[in-house]
């Protein structure tokens, strides 16, 4: 059963090749800013890379770590679980093979997605705000947008796109279980300050 707690304020990592030799020490630096859980998105690795960066991220943080898009690498590496898309392997293909424990979760960003979401653990709403570090992620749906998707959905909803410490209290009040960040921890000069702040305007 999926604790909740842990949506509370995912870092996502940043897929910026020219700063991936200290991901880690960013990713360490963001959990020590207070966030719950982390997701390794990483579009332009290799799955060898992706790989041998989750296993270093699970040895240096005591939170769990999700793999996007790729339930194999995930299980590859020891993670907790995945986050899959539209275009991923669907959640209930992945439950045949992934162990009782291995959190699921889906995108949300339309009515079209709404039969994989359904049989996920969680679901990932958005952009919310809008993303520019997602460029498949679509236009953005707003609150309103937010609050009517997971209204059709059982599972606890993170909200997700141009989250920032200004908009976080927001959809947090608008019914979100948590936020998911990319840009606002790991474009910040400070990752542990930039979560740190995220933390305590959604009181985590």
């Amino acid at each position: 059963m999926l604790d909740p707690k842990i949506l509370r304020l995912v870092a996502i990592t940043d897929d910026a090749e020219d700063r991936r030799a200290t991901l880690t020490d960013r990713v360490e630096a963001a959990v020590r800013g207070g966030a719950t859980s982390v997701q390794v998105r990483l579009k332009a690795a290799t799955p060898r890379e992706v790989v041998e960066i989750t296993r270093s991220i699970i040895c240096r943080v005591s939170v769990p770590v999700i793999v996007n898009d790729r339930a194999d690498i995930a299980l590859a590496a020891g993670a907790a679980g995945v986050h899959v898309g539209e275009a991923d392997l669907p959640v209930a293909a992945i439950r045949r093979f992934a162990p009782a424990s291995f959190i699921i979760g889906a995108s949300l960003g339309s009515d079209a997605e709404l039969p994989n979401a359904k049989d996920a653990d969680y679901v990932g709403i958005g952009p919310v705000y809008g993303s520019d570090s997602k460029s498949d992620a679509g236009s953005a749906i707003g609150v309103a947008g937010f609050k009517r998707l997971a209204a059709l959905v059982e599972h606890p909803a993170l909200a997700v796109g141009g989250i920032t410490a200004d908009r976080a209290l927001q959809i947090t009040v608008a019914g979100a279980a948590g936020v998911a960040v990319i840009n606002a921890i790991f474009k910040a000069d400070d990752p542990e300050s930039a979560t740190r702040a995220i933390a305590a305007a959604i009181g985590k």
